[in-house]
């Protein structure tokens, strides 16, 4: 379980976030959906220890994220290209993340051809670097290094940016599968309402920095989600 206690971030003067309490429980797939600025990416960042609160903390299956790293091992993020390493070839980045979490050339191996349909012949083999590679393909590599060593929580910002329709509905079938495993809690944030909500059985929305809608997903709710964002 993901535990979130009085929590908010500061900038100056300026709240932008302010989250007194949240819990999202073991297994779930979560989606959080707010206008820019709403506060989605700050949320991450704290949770991934990668900016601090300014009051509260979030714990992760009992550990608080700010004061101890043992919530590492289980936990994977992608958030944007710069966790990737330019000039590294895709299977080079693959297999140094492997090394990271304990598993050997072979287990890379055969999550690779797992998902051979998502790199759509464009990832591997190519004999690019990283940084050659464009936006959505960048991406591609970042979600899938996400899966190595079977983490239990799993954490996408904005995954289904600069991808193509195709790509799109495998990167869902991926998200679907993950959460179809109750050991696996994965979190995704998007601008995308009907996407978020096709793979999310929860929808958080943040507005200006506070939970404005807390919805156990629904067939209403895309166009509850809709109707408040056209206000």
């Amino acid at each position: 379980m993901i535990q979130v206690n009085a929590l908010s971030k500061k900038y100056n003067a300026t709240t932008v976030l302010n989250i007194a309490t949240l819990e999202i429980p073991k297994g779930q797939s979560f989606g959080l959906v707010g206008n820019n600025g709403a506060g989605k990416t700050t949320f991450f960042s704290l949770l991934l220890d990668l900016i601090q609160p300014t009051t509260g903390n979030i714990v992760n299956n009992e550990i608080p994220v700010n004061t101890s790293e043992a919530w590492k091992p289980f936990t994977a993020s992608f958030l944007d290209e710069s966790f990737l390493i330019g000039y590294l070839t895709p299977e080079e980045y693959f297999y140094f993340i492997g090394d990271l979490r304990g598993q050997n050339k072979a287990d890379i191996d055969a999550l690779l051809a797992k998902h051979e349909e998502f790199f759509n012949g464009e990832i591997l083999k190519n004999k690019k670097y990283l940084r050659d590679l464009s936006k959505g393909n960048q991406k591609k590599v970042g979600i899938i290094a996400t899966l190595i060593g079977n983490p239990s929580v799993i954490i996408l910002d904005e995954p289904f940016a600069n991808l193509d329709p195709t790509t799109v509905n495998r990167l869902k079938k991926i998200i679907k599968e993950l959460a179809e495993n109750p050991e696996v809690t994965v979190l995704v944030s998007s601008h995308d309402l009907l996407h978020t909500v096709e793979v999310c059985n929860r929808i958080v929305a943040l507005n200006k920095g506070e939970i404005v809608k807390d919805i156990q997903t629904n067939p209403e709710t895309l166009q509850e989600l809709e109707a408040f964002f056209a206000v």
